[in-house]
């Protein structure tokens, strides 16, 4: 009796926890299941737009590496490599000038669209599952992600309906213009952070409105949040937050028009507060972008002809060849697959402009409505287009031509900044409409569906690639070339065949390539050029895989093929088994630097 009376007081504590363990995991049930039914719409609607991106990418997924998109397989190539040269920041060994590329000159990673961001966020999955992986992963992601970035800023900025923000989100994550640039452009269609940019760059004008009391902690958090995502978004795609930038300003200027007593109360707070920012995105970005420009192998300059890049005015009321009602011969209006970045259609375009007008004189509307017609018309190029015949008619971008960076910008490529407001200015009008009464209510949201059907993104179009060969995808390389050393595959990477940059690609990039697909300054007067200049042995090699036979080949071309092979500082040149006229390029490499050797399905030499 005396020894358990002690007990009794210690014992009650521990029974009592132990009874509070159901009822503390039923709180947080009851918590979650109230979470998820006040986010319920939210949540369908996410689903909803990954479901949408992955019928868009669908053809991708049944065997990633064994698929490729069809219209532009060249630029995957490219990307699939930069995502596997990205990962290898995870193992320590990443710079901003590679070696694994353009041997021994490297490449200069801030001047290509690296998506540096992405490729060491998705490191692991690229480490583990492999590139084509990754890429077909974030074809669906960005689209899905841009969606809802755009989604949860028009519902929580702007306090639009679901219904109203759903519909207006879907344009901006899934509009013509980005889904043709998922053929591959990984830069240009991860836009989930623009949102983000646009949500601080309001946080900070309100913040800095007296009639809402100045909250300097908030102006302060507003510049520090915007100079953190701009700095991410810069390893993301810059041309992207340049586009974003420059609409942003159109629209800033053209609501400080309508609202001057706006413009009076905040610019002093709300122009602080931006140079914080810019001085804080500088600290970051200083040195980076000093690479990008004037670093080894960086470029200056554009090297895209804005004459070419031009958009067709008929290509504004033409539907996209990539939508559900598209049409095949409107792809004559473009440049590639790629660049369908103006085909909105005469319904969308006839309804977009009916809810401006509807909408009335609204200082965000107005200022939406400046921003796509300032964009729209610098799509339009130095020259106006139409039909394909370029007219006398000057366009405003020619009031660009010669400005240090921005007149390397793709002029077709501003139309995609249209896609947001435009769908900004459906929600505005279909939010309205639903808080009304009348036929408006029901009609503002019909016309707004039935402009948006015909834009409905169709599946892209994929292919089978071919296999790699076993000597890669087996490690047999390794044999003939030590990690970090550089392997030549022959015939050599171009950029209008890059393929064999596939097999870097599968060992993770941890050999090297000489020449190659990239962005370098060897064009005219050190001018940005796409690719470098084919050494003898390289063309040599190249014009025997093009047309095969068996060129004479003296001590001259060996001695030339010997300073080639010591440039590059190649550990060994290798042909595959299934290579076009393989058997004359392996007479002609084995004139150049002796007998092959057998490794598993190719044939290598050891220099």
């Amino acid at each position: 009796m005396s020894s358990a009376a002690p007990t009794a007081p210690d014992a009650a504590p521990e029974q009592a926890a132990r009874s509070d363990v159901p009822a503390r995991a039923a709180g947080r049930w009851v918590r979650l299941r109230a979470a998820v039914a006040r986010h319920r719409a939210d949540l369908l609607v996410g689903l909803l737009f990954t479901a949408l991106a992955g019928w868009v990418t669908h053809g991708l997924w049944p065997d990633p590496s064994g698929r490729v998109l069809a219209l532009n397989p060249e630029d995957q190539t490219l990307y699939e490599w930069f995502l596997a040269v990205d990962s290898r920041a995870l193992l320590g060994d990443f710079g901003l000038l590679t070696d694994r590329l353009n041997a021994p000159d490297g490449v200069n990673l801030m001047a290509n669209t690296t998506v540096i961001a992405l490729g060491v966020a998705f490191a692991p999955v690229t480490l583990l599952f492999g590139a084509p992986v990754t890429f077909a992963l974030l074809a669906g992601l960005n689209l899905a992600g841009t969606a809802l970035a755009w989604y949860l800023l028009f519902t929580r900025v702007l306090g639009a309906h679901r219904l109203a923000a759903a519909l207006g989100a879907g344009l901006c994550g899934f509009g013509p213009g980005i889904v043709s640039q998922t053929n591959s452009h990984l830069h240009m269609t991860a836009q989930w952070l623009v949102p983000v940019i646009v949500w601080l760059v309001v946080r900070l004008l309100r913040a800095a409105d007296p009639l809402g009391g100045p909250d300097r902690r908030r102006m302060l958090t507003s510049a520090v949040g915007l100079a953190a995502v701009v700095s991410v978004q810069v390893f993301v795609g810059e041309e992207v937050l340049f586009l974003c930038a420059l609409t942003l300003l159109v629209m800033a200027v053209a609501y400080a028009l309508a609202d001057r007593a706006l413009l009076r109360r905040a610019l002093p707070g709300f122009a602080g507060g931006m140079l914080v920012a810019a001085g804080l995105a500088l600290l970051v970005l200083g040195y980076p972008l000093w690479f990008q420009f004037a670093g080894p192998q960086g470029v200056a300059d554009g090297m895209f002809s804005p004459h070419y890049f031009s958009a067709d005015l008929v290509s504004w009321w033409t539907l996209s060849p990539l939508s559900a009602a598209g049409s095949d011969e409107a792809a004559r209006l473009t440049t590639g697959p790629a660049e369908y970045n103006t085909f909105l259609g005469w319904p969308l375009l006839v309804v977009a402009l009916g809810c401006a007008v509807w909408l009335g004189r609204r200082p965000l509307v107005l200022a939406c409505a400046a921003g796509a017609l300032v964009m729209a018309a610098l799509s339009l190029g130095p020259d106006v287009v139409v039909r394909g015949d370029r007219t006398s008619i000057p366009g405003p971008y020619a009031l660009l031509a010669g400005l240090p960076v921005v007149d390397g910008a793709l002029p077709m490529r501003f139309a995609l900044a249209v896609l947001p407001l435009a769908g900004t200015l459906l929600v505005l009008a279909v939010d309205r409409a639903l808080r009304g009464t009348g036929r408006a209510r029901r009609l503002v949201p019909a016309a707004v569906g039935l402009a948006l059907l015909p834009v409905l993104p169709a599946p892209l179009p994929t292919a089978e690639r071919p296999a790699l060969p076993e000597f890669i995808s087996a490690g047999h390389w390794r044999e003939c070339v030590r990690p970090g050393g550089v392997l030549v595959p022959v015939p050599l990477p171009t950029p209008k065949e890059p393929w064999p940059m596939r097999w870097a690609t599968a060992a993770d990039a941890a050999f090297g390539l000489p020449e190659g697909f990239f962005i370098a300054p060897y064009g005219k007067g050190g001018t940005a050029a796409m690719g470098t200049w084919k050494r003898p042995t390289s063309y040599l090699l190249s014009e025997v895989a093009k047309r095969g036979g068996r060129p004479a080949i003296g001590d001259r071309e060996r001695r030339q093929a010997a300073r080639d092979a010591d440039r590059w500082g190649a550990s060994c040149f290798a042909v595959a088994d299934g290579t076009r006229h393989a058997d004359d390029l392996r007479a002609t490499l084995d004139q150049l630097y002796g007998p092959a050797e057998r490794v598993a399905d190719a044939w290598i030499w050891r220099v």
